[in-house]
């Protein structure tokens, strides 16, 4: 299985995607593959109630193979915790972060996230992408920094409903062109993102450390990336510890 980039794209950068603005030998042919619908899409998705249906989760195995981008911890349990509210903690290099998580509307994102952050599997990992014109996102969550990586497994998205939706300080899962394939990437919108489609399962919103994701915004993004506007950033930001509480 060919792992495909977690992406995001505004509705702008699409259209310019679409014109041929990009070329197969293009640094952003990949993110060109994304071709991101509309609120209004027929393509499958998922609600809270089909993605957890009867209090369980369903997690579809991604064969990691031969391939480094996947860091296999197994598979969380199918049932979902109780809890309808949790709190995730990201202690980074430049301070704490904490996300409101909504585990009632996008029970499968946080039970996942709850399993990952208790095996470690962010822990010492950084953000790989910071996104400043058209889209404005800091990008966490790749074990790898490649842009592919994650867990050794995929679930349905949630919590989709209509636009507008990604406001700053809400949090979301990145996923491929592909319905059902939410993983361990996640966004944090350090602005307002009105055009980008409700393809991506918002789970929570930042309660505290968005003077920490301004400064890592502020920086701007390294030479060398998809463009001048979207790459890694310039103040790395390293996720040294993630913990998950349900209340």
């Amino acid at each position: 299985m060919i792992r495909r980039p977690h992406v995001l794209l505004s509705a702008a950068v699409t259209v310019s995607l679409l014109a041929g603005c990009t070329t197969a030998s293009s640094p952003g042919q990949q993110f060109g593959q994304r071709i991101a619908p509309s609120a209004s899409s027929s393509s499958p998705q998922s609600s809270p109630q089909s993605s957890a249906a009867a209090g369980a989760c369903r997690w579809s195995p991604v064969a990691a193979g031969n391939q480094p981008a996947i860091k296999d911890v197994g598979t969380p349990p199918a049932t979902v915790p109780s809890g309808t509210k949790a709190t995730m903690t990201l202690t980074t290099n430049l301070g704490v972060v904490e996300i409101a998580m909504d585990a009632k509307a996008a029970p499968c994102a946080v039970a996942s996230f709850a399993y990952l952050a208790g095996k470690k599997f962010f822990d010492g990992t950084a953000c790989h992408r910071l996104t400043t014109a058209g889209l404005f996102v800091l990008q966490c969550g790749d074990p790898s920094g490649t842009s592919t990586g994650g867990p050794a497994y995929q679930f349905a998205e949630e919590n989709l409903g209509t636009q507008p939706g990604y406001r700053r300080g809400s949090v979301a899962l990145a996923r491929t062109q592909d319905p059902g394939t939410s993983g361990s990437q996640f966004f944090i919108n350090y602005d307002d993102n009105p055009m980008l489609p409700a393809d991506y399962t918002r789970f929570g919103t930042v309660t505290k450390g968005m003077d920490v994701i301004d400064k890592v915004a502020d920086g701007g993004v390294k030479p060398g990336g998809i463009s001048p506007d979207d790459g890694a950033p310039k103040v790395g930001i390293v996720l040294r510890q993630v913990t998950v509480v349900y209340s």
